[in-house]
């Protein structure tokens, strides 16, 4: 058990971490602990194993015993040892393995006389090292890393082999096998990929010990907390059940508030009114002084003050072609390795495509490519007509200009838009009032993070290419964005571990696994029942019920005849469609050749050519602006077609 009492503190400049906290956390439970980013919840998590301290309050353990794995977000560098090697160190292994060798070596040169008292201590250490699980460590490690997405032969590899992410879970496979009394975990998912994190669910499910852990991923939320603990204004507020059960209690609490606060206004209201009607009749002085005395010991109904949001709307998108994108035989090797090959994709506009796979399995390789960022060894990928493509990832925040403010970064961009709504947009993504005059470089990574969304969001666009936009965004600011992704009417395609999140967006989604790519239709749920039912049969998912099948068989025959007649109907119109589009290249590239010959000296000089090079630019342009009105007239006949009007 965990006791908290009256735990303060303050940080620099007055601002209030913690109020008085006070919080008992009981043996066997499993708490997830939530609020706004930047509230204290990683302060407390490092406050309750050491690393920070308190102002006043106590922090106590029960048993004094008990031992406590802590996964801080940030990491610290591992040492220049193996992979297995440093599992050994963390859990005690290794220490327990010197010691018992010690006493095995001693047993065999010590005399006759001294073998009882040694052969006593061989036992104790022989059995503090099965204790630790010794003899099946390596076999456990191995699982514990094939669970966490590390491949076989990686445990030989040096700690500092290892990227960033894979380091983590490094620490993570280090934690848990030292099966802690208590785990704290701080962002336990990130970096993890599907299966990575379906393992831990699965793992943590079977602990038996005390849980808390700080997650912005709703899924793991859900299927492993009991209990939520909500860090609010300096104070921890108890929930029972899982995030959503908290969500729901906590919308019925607000509710609950605010409907006595607005009863409790009102009885003030008419207790004034009563006082200043009757403030000067003698016979009611009595009344009135006691309404006096009782309005001063009221004590006011406090609603909870909006916290500020990001109301994020995405401008209309300019119209595209019908086919978004085109992958034909596309493949990408970096030297000798080949990330994935011959994959072939069509993207039409409005869809919202889910890019997932396992870490290393080239979903950001191909966002690149797809953006335009790579280019790819083999194969090709093409966008469609008119389509203005967007990418985001977590690099983009290194394309900012650090020694500009964030008002600079933004200014420049997109003259057509007003101060007013750059202003406007800025304030959306949290940068309001000063905030706009922050300087960059100060910023922190959600805040970068952001500020490279917003520069997306200023130049018009009809695709976005979104790698991991949510990371550093709490839940809220998570909801409202996926929020605005379901509005959007352009296209979209996302990577993004956020199951939730993908789950709420895509209409798609495509697998990259063993250097192919697998293409699902529906949501995420639909995807894992499809690839369990795949990988467990290894062939497509059959319903057992054969009255459901031939029902499902009767409606894929309806959905066929209407695709057939929204096929038929939207041919003519289609085939028009992409004759003007080849028409509209060719204007637009007489109209280009003309202004390059308009730029030569030798032409400039022949005022018959120039005037000849005039009027054959104006008659492009004229028809340019004609074929483009009936293009835009097209794609509208062409949607409502697509929408059964």
């Amino acid at each position: 058990m965990i006791q908290i009492r009256d735990l303060n503190l303050t940080f620099a400049g007055g601002r209030k971490i913690f109020d008085n906290l006070n919080w008992q956390i009981d043996t066997g439970s499993r708490t997830g602990l939530v609020g706004p980013n930047g509230i204290g919840k990683t302060t407390l998590l490092r406050a309750m194993v050491g690393q920070v301290s308190a102002d006043s309050g106590d922090i106590n353990l029960s048993p004094l015993s008990a031992t406590v794995g802590y996964l801080p977000q940030d990491l610290a560098e591992l040492p220049d040892v193996t992979l297995m090697q440093y599992l050994k160190d963390r859990t005690g292994i290794t220490a327990a393995e010197k010691k018992l060798k010690r006493c095995s070596e001693e047993l065999a040169a010590a005399p006759a006389s001294e073998h009882i008292r040694l052969m006593k201590l061989h036992d104790e250490a022989a059995a503090a090292y099965e204790n630790l699980g010794g003899y099946s460590f390596e076999a456990l490690s191995r699982k514990a890393l094939r669970g966490l997405g590390f491949h076989d032969g990686d445990d030989a590899r040096p700690c500092g082999e290892f990227s960033g992410g894979w380091k983590m879970r490094v620490t993570l496979a280090a934690l848990l096998l030292s099966r802690p009394d208590i785990l704290l975990l701080d962002e336990p998912t990130n970096h993890l990929d599907t299966e990575s994190m379906e393992w831990l669910e699965n793992w943590l499910s079977d602990y038996r010990g005390t849980l808390v852990a700080i997650s912005h991923d709703r899924v793991f939320m859900d299927k492993i907390m009991k209990c939520i603990a909500e860090l609010h204004s300096g104070r921890i507020r108890i929930y029972k059940g899982n995030f959503s059960d908290y969500l729901r209690a906590s919308e019925e609490q607000k509710a609950q508030l605010e409907q006595a606060a607005a009863r409790q206004k009102e009885e003030i209201a008419r207790t004034k009114e009563f006082i200043e009607r009757f403030r000067y009749k003698a016979t009611k002085a009595a009344q009135v002084q006691s309404r006096v005395k009782a309005l001063e010991k009221v004590q006011i109904i406090r609603t909870e003050t909006a916290a500020r949001r990001i109301t994020l709307k995405f401008p209309p998108c300019p119209p595209s072609g019908h086919i978004v994108l085109t992958l034909t035989d596309l493949g990408m090797a970096y030297g000798t390795h080949r990330v994935f090959e011959r994959l072939n994709a069509t993207v039409e506009r409005g869809q919202k495509i889910a890019l997932v796979g396992v870490n290393g399995a080239g979903k950001s390789t191909l966002s690149r490519l797809i953006s335009g960022k790579e280019r790819p060894t083999s194969g090709s990928c093409e966008t469609g007509y008119h389509v203005l493509p967007a990418f985001f990832s977590q690099e983009s925040a290194e394309n900012l200009n650090y020694d500009r403010t964030v008002w600079q970064e933004i200014c420049p961009l997109n003259m057509e838009m007003s101060e007013a709504d750059k202003r406007a947009l800025l304030g959306s993504f949290l940068f309001s009032g000063d905030d706009i005059y922050k300087s960059v470089k100060v910023l922190s990574g959600g805040e970068k993070s952001r500020l490279s969304l917003v520069k997306i969001l200023m130049n018009p666009s009809n695709f976005l290419i979104l790698d991991e936009p949510t990371n550093h965004l709490d839940m809220t600011t998570r909801e409202l964005f996926q929020q605005a992704l379901l509005a959007y009417d352009g296209t979209l395609l996302i990577v993004s571990h956020d199951r939730y999140f993908l789950n709420q967006l895509a209409q798609r989604v495509w697998e990259l696994r063993d250097g192919t790519l697998h293409d699902y239709a529906g949501n995420y749920s639909r995807f894992i029942e499809q690839r369990q039912a795949s990988l467990a049969l290894n062939v497509p998912a059959v319903d057992p019920d054969p009255k459901r099948r031939g029902g499902e068989r009767e409606k894929k025959r309806e959905e066929a005849q209407r695709r057939n007649e929204i096929y038929r109907r939207k041919k003519v119109y289609a085939d028009e469609l992409a004759a003007l589009e080849g028409r509209i290249d060719d204007l637009e590239n007489r109209k280009a050749k003309d202004e390059r010959e308009l730029c030569r000296p030798e032409v400039l000089s022949d005022s018959v050519e120039v005037q000849a090079l005039m009027k054959d630019l104006a008659d492009a342009g004229t028809e340019i602006e004609a074929a483009t009105n009936r293009w835009e007239e097209l794609m509208k006949i062409i949607e409502k077609i697509e929408k059964g009007e």
